[in-house]
């Protein structure tokens, strides 16, 4: 899969430099795993693909669908809906005002896709302390979210 479609949807440059380094570390993690490498490169182009209508959290749903429309399979379109973070549960998901179910990512695709993003700050790779330090400030030191990117770490990271 290319970027053609985030060129289509008038995605800004900095999205589609962004998408590549995430698939860039998406493949990097998927090499330790039986997964499927055609739902990950296309999870990782196109999980940002909603910031070309909107920002913030809502551009997970607006993204898929989007992508709904456009008939892509449901494993591209979950992929893209649970990228958030290390995903959000129903109970966040309704004190964020979006629509109430789990947005957790289940399948190995869907949990590479959202760690590989969490892991790209722009276009830079970044440690998982970078990205603890960087949700602290946003979100306070316990919010539950941290547990959640650092469980999603360890079952994706060899050490």
């Amino acid at each position: 899969m290319n970027l053609t479609i985030l060129k289509d949807f008038k995605c800004s440059p900095h999205i589609m430099k962004h998408s590549k380094a995430v698939l860039k570390k998406a493949k990097a993690i998927s090499k330790d795993f039986e997964v499927n490498p055609d739902q990950v490169e296309a999870g990782a182009i196109l999980h940002d693909l909603g910031r070309s209508k909107t920002q913030g959290i809502y551009h997970a749903l607006t993204g898929a669908e989007i992508l709904k429309e456009l008939k892509f399979p449901i494993e591209i379109v979950k992929i893209t809906e649970r990228h958030i973070g290390a995903g959000i549960p129903k109970e966040e998901a309704i004190m964020l005002n979006l629509p109430p179910r789990d947005y957790l990512p289940i399948t190995l695709e869907e949990k590479i896709v959202a760690h590989a993003d969490n892991l790209i700050h722009g276009t830079k790779e970044v440690s998982l302390d970078f990205v603890i330090e960087k949700w602290s400030k946003k979100m306070g030191s316990s919010h539950p979210s941290l547990q959640r990117l650092i469980e999603l770490h360890n079952e994706l990271t060899f050490f």
